[in-house]
């Protein structure tokens, strides 16, 4: 039976009455965001509103790479909703960066490729972003610096070294991806990379490697002696 309300559903397919019944950890992503949105649209209840648009974004993770503009643009979300998504979203991140003890460390380059290649594998643009390090070599966090194609007018010092003083961070590995899935590092990404090296030099700040994602695949520019 299609329940177009969801106060219509029995008490134990309700998420907010499975979660306190279950725990949190055993809804499915689908009931979170139901809780999170709590009412749905004209024409659909709350769970079918958060299965449309988790559809529709690519997921929880394509969800979370929306802005709040963008996320408005989706039928079904007002400016509250977005607000409540986000909002939502940012506790979760927050949340991983407040435990120092649980913040992943970086020891090998498939360990910086592991932490972000779900993600930047399927942005269908290019994304450059820098990852900031402890002088444990615990991830301080990860900053954006630029979306679009990879070179110098785009990808400023400045822009890259910027989020790194002010977080006091002791070494950055430098990341982007290929759209076309192949990782092969092209003229653009060298002379950046040493651009920014240079740099880091300058300011204290070690790039310690330049790792490019493709489809499922990565190539660091350290394991092939260019950093």
């Amino acid at each position: 039976m299609n329940y177009r309300r969801l106060k219509d559903l029995p008490e134990d397919l309700k998420p907010r009455e499975r979660l306190h019944q279950h725990g949190p950890e055993n809804l499915s992503t689908k009931e979170i965001l139901a809780i999170l949105l709590r009412t749905g649209s004209r024409g659909e209840n709350v769970l079918e509103l958060s299965e449309r648009i988790l559809t529709e974004t690519g997921g929880l993770t394509g969800l979370a790479r929306l802005s709040v503009d963008e996320l408005k643009q989706v039928h079904g979300i007002g400016p509250a909703k977005a607000a409540q998504v986000k909002a939502a979203l940012e506790i979760g991140k927050r949340s991983v960066c407040a435990d120092p003890m649980s913040r992943p460390v970086i020891n090998t380059p498939s360990d910086a490729a592991d932490l972000v290649m779900e993600e930047m594998r399927k942005l269908d643009r290019e994304h450059f972003r820098i990852i900031h390090l402890s002088t444990r070599n615990n991830v301080l966090g990860i900053s954006p610096v630029s979306v679009g194609s990879l070179n110098s007018s785009i990808v400023h010092p400045r822009e890259c070294f910027k989020d790194a003083i002010r977080r006091n961070t002791n070494t950055i590995i430098l990341l982007h991806n290929h759209p076309s899935g192949d990782p092969s590092p092209s003229r653009e990404d060298l002379d950046i990379t040493k651009r920014l090296a240079e740099g880091g030099k300058i300011l204290g700040i070690e790039v310690l490697d330049h790792i490019i994602i493709g489809d499922k695949k990565y190539v660091s520019l350290k394991e092939q002696g260019i950093i």
